[in-house]
């Protein structure tokens, strides 16, 4: 690619420091802005990868031309930063969750659409290679017929002091926060979700929010996934998928990833695990390509809303304690 992608980023929190590592090592992107309502904490991000930093989303857009941005704030302002940009004739790429409802999230969409941009939803498990090369395994029918998916995303982490766990500006609890990965990962294995239930379990964080749930889903094709997602617990699990077949079972681990069929009593290693900056070092050289039309987005609009639509008719079953079906994703205009 012989364009590098300019891109702005909005927001310097936690994750922002991650997109950091993944600009330092890119071939096909360049941060040259950073913005954030800290003054102090952007130019600390971009004095480390020699940006200019900015007070303001909009101070920023009205000052560089810039290909893209990337959004790590809350979900609750990611409707009104991304129809700015957007409509500046900007690229948006929006930290997951693409939004706090679909009816926003539809609303981010049909700007993108109308302005005739790229919005695409981060979701950095997508970007993993071991998860990719676990798609392909399943493909090759070495599993034989899918029958079970599992994921857990469970670790202990104090949420006192952090947006996440504030249902005005995050949207929900664990449901929505880690949730959002795993339904995204989910659909990316199985196809569309046509129903969820959600219990959950004991508050011992906040009164504010769940932070421990188990999800039940099944895909239109009839197999069967659990999840399990929880602040406050640690599950201590080699892997955080496991997918099992007619002939086989496929283990995506941190530090492992490796498949075995019925066949055979051992294990074949295909993958080395959970690599952090790989997975958004690929985000990143994604949408740039994407952006200039040298391949698709692996995560499309109608990816994003999907996976906005499921935690929504999450949220429904764990109020209603009943199986509930997963609204059927509109046709989208592509961009």
């Amino acid at each position: 690619m012989t364009n590098i992608v300019k891109y702005g980023l909005i927001g310097a929190g936690g994750i922002a420091q991650a997109y950091a590592q993944a600009f330092e090592s890119s071939t096909t992107s360049k941060l040259v802005a950073v913005a954030d309502v800290r003054p102090e904490a952007a130019q600390a991000l971009a004095e480390r990868l020699s940006a200019t930093y900015y007070p303001s989303y909009q101070a920023m857009v009205s000052s560089e031309e810039l290909d893209a941005v990337i959004i790590c704030t809350p979900p609750i302002t990611h409707l009104e930063i991304a129809g700015h940009c957007l409509e500046n004739g900007i690229n948006v790429l929006c930290e997951k969750p693409l939004s706090i409802d679909s009816e926003s999230a539809k609303q981010m969409i049909a700007i993108a659409q109308k302005e005739g941009k790229l919005l695409t939803m981060a979701s950095k498990f997508r970007y993993v290679e071991d998860v990719i090369k676990a798609k392909s395994l399943m493909a090759s029918g070495i599993l034989g017929e899918i029958i079970l998916f599992e994921n857990a995303f469970t670790a202990r982490v104090d949420m006192s002091n952090r947006w996440n766990a504030n249902p005005a500006i995050s949207g929900g609890g664990v449901l929505i926060d880690n949730g959002t990965h795993s339904v995204d990962i989910m659909r990316y294995f199985l196809g569309p979700l046509s129903q969820v239930q959600v219990f959950e379990g004991k508050r011992v964080q906040t009164d504010a929010v769940e932070d421990t749930v188990r999800i039940f889903a099944k895909s239109e094709t009839g197999v069967i996934g659990n999840v399990d997602l929880s602040w406050s617990i640690n599950k201590d699990l080699d892997s955080y998928i496991r997918i099992y077949g007619t002939q086989g079972t496929i283990s995506i681990g941190w530090k492992e990833s490796k498949y075995k069929q019925t066949s055979s009593p051992d294990w074949i290693k295909f993958g080395n695990g959970y690599d952090k900056v790989q997975a958004f070092g690929s985000q990143l050289d994604n949408f740039a390509r994407a952006i200039h039309g040298e391949e698709k987005l692996l995560i499309t609009a109608a990816d994003a809303l999907a996976s906005v639509q499921v935690v929504e008719t999450a949220y429904a079953a764990m109020r209603n304690n009943q199986w509930t079906a997963v609204p059927a994703i509109p046709q989208l205009q592509a961009v």
